[in-house]
């Protein structure tokens, strides 16, 4: 099941669900800069975000974006107000979270994976798999993987496979064989 995180409370004084975009994953240099892993896609999506929200002592602190570019493979940043080595590796392990309002809204049958995570799935006969714990990418489709009782790896095709979200209800329906 996801993890539960703490609500992120704005400047406005508004509490809001985080939305978890990637993580920082180790120093970059001397002045200050971090290697960030995004689990935006493309990648380089999490460097327009701004505030981002890092987890200090069990809260969000907004923290605002002095710089951020691809670099090699991956992506660096810098915190603002993050000098030196020393205070970046503070920062190492931390999730990066946004406020859900700083998202786009979707398209129609469009989703986000957050969204998705922690649905219960069922097949159109209403066979329980179980819920949806989260899902990854193949290269030639999206994989879910729902987790019951045994894992699952349920193809993410639109229309064919999944057949059906209802985000208030927090269902999924799929066309998939229980035994398979």
């Amino acid at each position: 099941m996801a993890r539960q995180w703490p609500s992120i409370l704005a400047d406005d004084g508004s509490r809001s669900d985080p939305v978890i975009v990637g993580k920082i994953s180790a120093v970059f240099g001397l002045q200050g800069w971090v290697k960030v892993f995004s689990y935006t896609s493309p990648p380089a999506n999490i460097l327009e975000f701004r505030p981002w929200y890092l987890l200090s002592d069990g809260r969000w602190q907004s923290s605002a974006l002095s710089a951020g570019q691809p670099h090699g493979k991956g992506l660096v940043a810098q915190i603002e107000g993050c000098a030196d080595r020393d205070q970046a590796a503070a920062w190492v392990g931390s999730e990066i979270a946004i406020r859900r309002d700083q998202l786009p809204e979707p398209e129609p049958d469009d989703y986000y994976w957050t969204d998705l995570e922690g649905l219960q799935v069922r097949t159109r006969e209403g066979v329980d798999l179980g819920r949806l714990d989260h899902l990854f990418e193949t290269g030639a489709n999206d994989v879910m993987v729902v987790v019951g009782d045994r894992e699952r790896l349920i193809p993410y095709l639109w229309g064919s496979v999944v057949r059906s979200v209802d985000l208030q209800v927090r269902l999924m329906v799929v066309d998939w064989d229980p035994e398979f």
